[in-house]
């Protein structure tokens, strides 16, 4: 039974947010992305893929499409395949997101 920590897993870096891998498969995949005070993960589109974000602890600015708003730990963000993406953590404190997209984008 495959089995991962999310705290035993995030790791944060000063340059840059992390991306850190808990599953793989050919049907998604899920990572938990940490993001120190004043990183961000550029707006981006997957087209043929779906993007779920929990917010498991602090808080971050979600671009979906055109709009911005500010969400916070337990919240969840669906960003549907063709629509622009990102988050930005523009508070003091860090943040964390569980985040599975499925299928997994192709390289």
């Amino acid at each position: 039974m495959p089995i991962a920590n999310i705290d035993a897993t995030s790791t944060f870096a000063p340059e840059k947010m992390q991306k850190n891998g808990l599953f793989a498969s050919d049907q998604l995949f899920c990572d938990v992305y940490c993001l120190e005070p004043g990183q961000e993960q550029r707006v981006h589109v997957h087209q043929e893929s779906d993007k779920i974000y929990h917010v498991f602890d602090g808080a971050g600015v979600f671009t979906l499409g055109d709009e911005e708003s500010e969400q916070v730990a337990g919240d969840v963000i669906h960003a549907p395949a063709g629509i622009a993406h990102g988050v930005a953590n523009r508070s003091a404190a860090r943040l964390r997101c569980l985040v599975v997209i499925a299928p997994p984008p192709r390289h």
